[in-house]
């Protein structure tokens, strides 16, 4: 029987994504786990794997192509010994905006009739080759799991909603479904009812649009034509504008400012650089200020975990670990990977770590799990001779600390007038989660540990 690729959903938010290249041509023999495609998000270009093994029968959807919607099919293969041209056509699945006036109730479904271009994502589900458990459709929420264990489920009858997911944020991979068949568990649920599923679609929010640019006709008046060039806004640029609009509107942001000298930072760095041992012919490490302030702001959030914090709807999350992002620019935007623990790690580690995915940002190979998610972040312009300034909160973070330049000032110490080379921090925290008070304690946490650099090597 042949079977359906689908359109990966590469993280939990995914909704849509760009075919980028094709790695296999119509004809080519698949087997599971070869690299067939090149998918691009708004962050990251990921490879997708083969499930199945067979022959390439039909490539649906050609490369190039934009904004393919999850779970829509991109390709069929055909199984061993089937005629890959009977195979190459499949009957396309119906979309529920067909579904949908032959199962919708009249009077419940009235109200939501006037927005059916915002239910548009919610339709892909339909597309899908085989239904969504109950437990997940009912919740209106899609089941995060690998390509390979939503098959392995598929076989056993498991329903993926009652598996818990043991990879990178509660991800459902192929053991977890093993150590489910081997409980007995997670039986599937009976399939939803045709009426049920348009009503847990039109339940679930639409994603919020892209703010509203400059309107063509102001253009026209502010502008003579010729004079400007016009560039499509891509995807990433999209949600930087959307996720950075929706947090000034959302989010009262409250901003806190301390001088932080670094001659003892600087000197301890330099002490540290020239004592690193050689690998491969060069030093092991190069640790550098940004390195260090990574450090500095991970132990100060241990030291105050009060503001180690996410807001939530219902509740707050007090989290275990620190987990720090930093704002690193590519071209078209900016991406920000995370250190994980960054706490626990030595200056060694991070800088290290720190390489590697800035590095992989800029290529656009990050994986989901690296750049998704974290407790805290650091935007950092001191390299551009940027004094200070003020960075906006990027949910679910509670904070966000601006690093200005390192420079020599004049400051007073004793009584006396001396030269100290000062760098300028700001933290922007959500009022919602961090106060005022708690927020001027996170930082004199942060200004002993860049002060007193010691403290991060104990």
């Amino acid at each position: 029987m042949a079977t359906n690729i689908l359109m990966p959903a590469l993280s939990p938010t995914m909704e849509k994504g760009n075919l980028a290249k094709w790695l296999k041509k119509e004809g080519d023999t698949i087997k599971s786990g070869d690299i067939i495609a090149e998918i691009e998000t708004d962050k990251a270009t990921m490879e997708v794997e083969a499930v199945d093994e067979g022959i390439l029968a039909k490539i649906v959807v050609p490369e190039g192509t934009s904004d393919v919607a999850v779970n829509e099919i991109i390709g069929v293969i055909a199984a061993e010994g089937e005629d890959a041209s009977a195979a190459s056509a499949p009957a396309k699945p119906a979309t529920a905006k067909t579904e949908a006036p032959k199962t919708e109730a009249p009077k419940a479904e009235a109200p939501k009739a006037d927005a059916p271009k915002t239910e548009a994502p919610q339709a892909q589900p339909a597309r899908a080759e085989a239904p969504k458990p109950a437990a997940a459709a009912a919740s209106g929420e899609r089941a995060f799991a690998s390509p390979l264990a939503r098959r392995l489920a598929k076989e056993a009858g498991l329903d993926l909603a009652a598996i818990k997911g043991s990879g990178p944020h509660g991800r459902i991979v192929e053991k977890d479904v093993e150590a489910a068949k081997a409980g007995g568990g997670a039986k599937a649920a009976p399939a939803a009812s045709a009426q049920g599923a348009p009503a847990a679609a039109a339940a679930k929010p639409a994603a919020a649009a892209m703010p509203a640019g400059m309107p063509d006709d102001m253009v026209k008046k502010l502008f003579p034509a010729g004079s400007f060039e016009e560039i499509p806004h891509d995807g990433m640029r999209k949600t930087i504008a959307r996720r950075l609009t929706e947090s000034k509107q959302t989010i009262p942001h409250f901003y806190v400012t301390v001088d932080c000298e670094l001659d003892a930072l600087l000197k301890l760095r330099a002490e540290l650089n020239a004592a690193a041992p050689e690998k491969d012919g060069k030093p092991a490490y190069k640790l550098s200020v940004n390195d260090m302030v990574i450090k500095a702001l991970a132990l100060a959030l241990r030291a105050v975990p009060d503001a180690n914090v996410s807001w939530t709807e219902n509740t707050m999350l007090k989290h275990k670990h620190a987990d720090v992002g930093v704002a690193v620019s590519i071209p078209g935007g900016l991406i920000t990977p995370i250190i994980r623990d960054a706490c626990h790690k030595t200056l060694s580690q991070i800088s290290n770590e720190m390489k590697d995915l800035a590095a992989r940002a800029k290529a656009r190979k990050l994986k989901p799990e690296e750049y998704q998610g974290g407790t805290t972040a650091v935007s950092n312009l001191g390299m551009f001779g940027v004094k200070d300034f003020a960075a906006v909160v990027n949910p679910p973070h509670a904070t966000i600390l601006a690093v200005g330049a390192g420079e020599q000032r004049a400051v007073v110490k004793g009584g006396q007038l001396a030269v100290a080379t000062v760098m300028s921090v700001t933290l922007s925290t959500d009022h919602r989660a961090v106060d005022g008070a708690l927020g001027a304690e996170l930082l004199a946490a942060f200004k002993g540990f860049i002060e007193k650099p010691m403290a991060m090597l104990v």
